[in-house]
Order: C-alpha cells, then structure tokens, then sequence
C-alpha cells in the first residue's frame, strides 16, 4: 500500500467537476484490487460470468470509466505493473506467505458466519478483504480497456513510478491511486477517490474527491523534496 504520509501531505477536497478537461494517469492495479474489493452484491459475493469467472473489476472499469470520460470529460491513462524490483519482495519469506494465507482463510471464515447468522453488513466487510488479482483478470481489463479505447500503458516496472513520471513530464495533470508513493516518486499532484458513487469501500463512507500537490505539501511542511523521501524512509 505505500508510505502511509496522510497526516503529512496537504490535502485539497474538490468535485468531480474540478478535473474536468483533465488528464489522470491511473494505476491500473490499485482500481482493479479496488473494485475486485467492493463490486460485489451485498452478502460479498463477486460478480461472474455464467462460466464462474469473476467480473468485478471488468464492471467497475466499464461503469467508472466510461461516466468519468463522456460525462465529466475526464481523460484517463491507465498504467499497468511491469516485472516488480527484486527488492519489493526480498522480505516476502515463506512465514509471512503462510501469514497472508491464514488472514485470508480467517476472512473467509468470518464471511460465512456472519451470512449464516444474517448480518449482511459484517459479511460484506469480510468479503472485500478476500478479492484476488491474478494475470487473467489483468488480461481481462487491457481487453476491456483496448475495447473502450481507452489509452494504456505497460510500465517496464512499477505502474505508480511510470504514472508519476508521465505526470511530471506534463503528459498527466496528476496521478490517480490510493497511495501517496507517487509523491515520492515525483509526480506534482496525485487524485484519490475520484469516484462516481460519492462513496469509499462500499459501507457509506461520504467521500469527495482529494488532491495532493506536491508543492503546497512541501510548503505546508517547510521541507525539501528530498527530505520528504528521508521522511517517508524512516517511516519506512
């Protein structure tokens, strides 16, 4: 998920309205693993094609999309993950594997308990935290996404990095993701929650959508770019 700084960076609430004539790069990964969470119905089960594949993200892409583009004039570049740096999973031993797996297996646990006794809102918040990506349902959205005609680029490694670089270089007013690694990366401004439902996660969390300027942050902060990084570092 990234350096979590969101009691650091200054944020702006703005509308929807406010990246109109706009370009965003957006991280591919973060939306799909967002709507594979939270387009669902509401006892959590996934959307599925008649074969039993799931179709969250494909109509969380399609829906968001197409309604950010023809009805806000939002233009959208979607970057997808390359090959991930050695590093990134250097620290991912086969314990914390079978950590992940028993957090997964207890989400799945608690989701059907909570359907068993009827509480359709715990089963829902269990259920969004068992959504999977894997190299079909990225497969799945670059179809989808070449369909609409919507731009996408392959970055050669991390998508946030290659988001940010096509904002810095000016191609993007600002990079679209849930993390603030963009930040770090460079990017001028990042988006978070631009979203058509006005909602976050699914469980009626109003939320507007906020940008981050990486200049007003350093600023607010009276630092440098570079000591952001050595920030977010000791943060780790």
């Amino acid at each position: 998920m990234g350096v979590e700084l969101g009691s650091l960076v200054f944020i702006d609430e703005v509308d929807l309205e406010d990246f109109r004539g706009k370009t965003l790069a957006v991280d591919a990964s973060s939306i799909i693993h967002q709507f594979l969470a939270l387009v669902r119905y509401p006892t959590g089960v996934p959307l599925m094609d008649s074969e039993g594949h799931i179709t969250s993200s494909l109509a969380g892409l399609f829906y968001r999309s197409t309604k950010l583009v023809y009805r806000h004039g939002i233009e959208l570049i979607f970057v997808f993950d390359g090959k991930p740096p050695p590093i990134k999973f250097s620290w991912f031993t086969k314990e914390e594997r079978q950590k992940r797996r028993q957090r997964f297996e207890k989400s799945l646990k608690e989701w059907r308990e909570a359907l068993d006794r009827g509480d359709i809102r715990t089963a829902f918040s269990k259920a969004v935290t068992t959504g999977m990506i894997d190299s079909d349902i990225i497969s799945d959205a670059k179809r989808l996404l070449y369909l609409l005609g919507m731009p996408m680029v392959q970055a050669p490694s991390e998508a946030e990095a290659q988001a940010s670089y096509i904002a810095k270089k000016g191609r993007a007013w600002a990079v679209n993701s849930r993390d603030f690694d963009s930040l770090l990366f460079g990017a001028p401004r990042m988006a978070r929650y631009v979203s058509i439902a006005g909602v976050y996660r699914g469980i009626g969390m109003p939320s507007r959508p906020e940008v981050i300027d990486l200049k007003k942050t350093l600023q607010h902060l009276g630092i440098t770019y570079s000591q952001l990084i050595d920030a977010a570092i000791l943060m780790g």
